[in-house]
């Protein structure tokens, strides 16, 4: 048997610049870190001639192709792996909130699978042939961050070149500072959940007309780099965060609505420095920062909503567990 855990990603700016239409004629980039909440994977031989993926649902069949599961058919299939295999996934935050389930859940599998097979693979590797799942043979109308937030971990300035390659730039900040930024972080659960595909794929058919401000919010991830790698300013951190999210909303394409915007708007009256929604747009979760002794004044003005402690995870995705058992 073979675990591996993936952690979801928080993006602080740049999403939309990852997308093929943004990149091919300029370079796009984003900011992100990895939390300490994860998607498991794990992979077990079984005696008998078929396949067994069990998930939201669960399926068994004798020929991957049959697979309703898209990413586990493609990543089978990409692989050569042949029956005889069972596969589970359990993550630690419902997909369509904002934090690239989908490219997590990928991410780990072919890590899991990789294993399986007694394969090590580099974390590039990984992202490459997640992207290469989800976006070629899919033809899902998503960026590339997710994937490599999620394989590299950590905070990461990530870049994305005209020519298909991604450099990913760990940012290296002075001691203390992510446990302060931990600190400051509060994670809102909207209780709205959304597929990203379809804001993603207008955002992409309208990256033209929208490409000013596309560029700016991509300026932005290098100016939060050079922020937190340089001063460790928090304050001025929320503030180009605050920044960041205006350029966001005034895309367009489903990406807030009333409720987020109330929210919003109650969070900085009450002491929130700056905010987003995180992933493509329309629900998830709302990252929010903010002196700590303010976060009770902001938890009060929301209605106490559902939270998700924010824990920086600084791994990327891992084994956790073999077993020569097959």
């Amino acid at each position: 048997m073979i675990i591996s855990q993936t952690p979801y990603r928080v993006s602080f700016a740049g999403g939309g610049t990852d997308l093929p239409a943004f990149y091919r004629e300029d370079f796009g980039a984003v900011f992100s870190v990895t939390i300490a909440r994860h998607i498991y994977v794990t992979v077990h031989g079984r005696f008998t001639d078929d396949i067994r993926v069990a998930y939201s649902k669960m399926e068994v069949v004798e020929d991957a192709r049959h697979l309703k599961h898209e990413l586990a058919r493609e990543a089978i299939h990409m692989l050569g792996l042949p029956p005889r295999l069972e596969i589970t996934t359990i993550g630690d935050v419902p997909g369509g909130t904002g934090m690239g389930s989908s490219s997590t859940a990928t991410v780990g599998l072919l890590h899991a699978l990789h294993a399986f097979k007694g394969e090590i693979c580099s974390r590039n590797q990984l992202a490459e042939e997640a992207c290469r799942v989800e976006i070629d043979h899919l033809g899902k109308p998503i960026g590339k961050q997710d994937q490599y937030a999620a394989a590299f971990g950590g905070l990461n300035y990530i870049r994305f070149n005209p020519d298909e390659t991604v450099d990913v730039e760990p940012v290296p900040v002075r001691a203390g500072l992510l446990t302060e930024l931990e600190d400051r972080v509060l994670l809102m659960y909207t209780a709205q959940q959304r597929s990203a595909d379809g804001i993603l794929k207008q955002q992409s058919e309208g990256t033209a007309d929208k490409r000013t401000v596309l560029t700016k919010m991509r300026d932005l991830a290098d100016a939060m780099r050079q922020s937190l790698a340089g001063s460790g300013d928090l304050a001025e951190f929320a503030s180009l965060l605050h920044e960041g999210w205006e350029l966001k909303r005034s895309l367009g394409f489903g990406i807030t609505n009333p409720q987020i915007d109330q929210w919003y708007q109650e969070a900085r009256r009450v002491g929130a420095e700056g905010g987003k929604l995180l992933g493509a747009g329309g629900g998830g979760f709302l990252l929010l920062m903010a002196p700590p002794d303010r976060h009770e004044a902001i938890r009060a003005a929301l209605g106490r909503p559902r939270e998700l402690p924010f824990k920086i995870d600084r791994s990327g995705s891992r084994i956790i567990f073999v077993s020569d058992q097959h």
